[in-house]
């Protein structure tokens, strides 16, 4: 065992999706077409708010950075589970390892802030539209993108310096597609506990925070709707959640609901 423990792992070898060589051809071309169409929609969505001078919203601002995490999140982990899917062996090196892991909880975490983001946009839109203007300004939008982007990378490189600098034993099979924390924590022979008190403490704190803000934002929302007198009003609210009021083009609402389905089919 205490010879186990002093072997230096160079390289992982990734499980994968599936072991069956018989579903190796098909999902390989099922998944180079979901992430062709994230990488596509992701990327149409990022060049058309930031050229079309009618989309300089705060609200298409958010989606622009939204965009972005998800072809981050994407392209940490897809690029290479395609070509796991026609190697022989599915190996990743111990530093590209890491850093998959570390993009990969860059994006992903910073994909949950920007979304509180956007639910804060569309209460002031709604709660304050005579101060929209001026609460939601151009400065006040890069804050709320800057900081999640540094706090997410503090929380990544923290996790992944974490786990890559205590020590491996000889086993280095990654019961998974991607290098993630759980497979990887399972693969050391030190001591895991600070590691695993550190994951946890983030998760909880991102996800609860998060979604409360989300939660809240959007129920402060619902209730400035539902106290509206007319019908009308109340109608133009619930549509205004995702309309932004400048935006005539019916296009730029369908590649919006476009590059969603794709974030979702991503995911999968």
């Amino acid at each position: 065992m205490e010879e186990s423990n002093l072997t230096v792992v160079h390289e992982f070898i990734l499980m994968g999706i599936t072991s069956r060589p018989g579903l190796q051809a098909p999902l390989f071309g099922l998944f180079l077409i979901i992430y062709l169409v994230t990488v596509l929609g992701n990327l149409g969505m990022i060049i058309l708010t930031k050229v079309d001078h009618s989309l300089q919203t705060p609200m298409y601002f958010f989606l622009r950075h939204l965009a972005v995490t998800d072809l981050g999140y994407s392209t940490a982990v897809g690029p290479k589970m395609l070509v796991n899917f026609v190697v022989d062996q599915n190996t990743i090196s111990f530093h590209f390892c890491a850093a998959q892991l570390a993009f990969f909880l860059l994006f992903i975490v910073s994909e949950l802030f920007i979304l509180s983001s956007m639910s804060y946009d569309r209460y002031v839109a709604i709660c304050n539209p005579l101060l929209y203007t001026v609460i939601m300004s151009q400065r006040v939008c890069h804050v709320l993108v800057a900081i999640p982007y540094l706090y997410c990378t503090f929380v990544s490189l923290l996790v992944t310096i974490k786990i890559f600098t205590l020590s491996f034993c000889g086993y280095n099979v990654i019961s998974h597609f991607y290098c993630d924390c759980v497979p990887l924590i399972s693969l050391l022979c030190s001591d895991t506990h600070d590691i695993e008190l550190i994951i946890m403490t983030f998760a909880a704190f991102d996800l609860i925070s998060s979604l409360l803000f989300v939660l809240v934002s959007y129920l402060l929302i619902f209730i400035a709707i539902l106290r509206m007198k007319s019908a009308e009003g109340r109608h133009k609210g619930f549509l205004y959640l995702w309309i932004p009021p400048d935006c005539t083009h019916s296009v730029l609402r369908d590649f919006d609901i476009y590059v969603h389905t794709a974030q979702v089919q991503s995911l999968l």
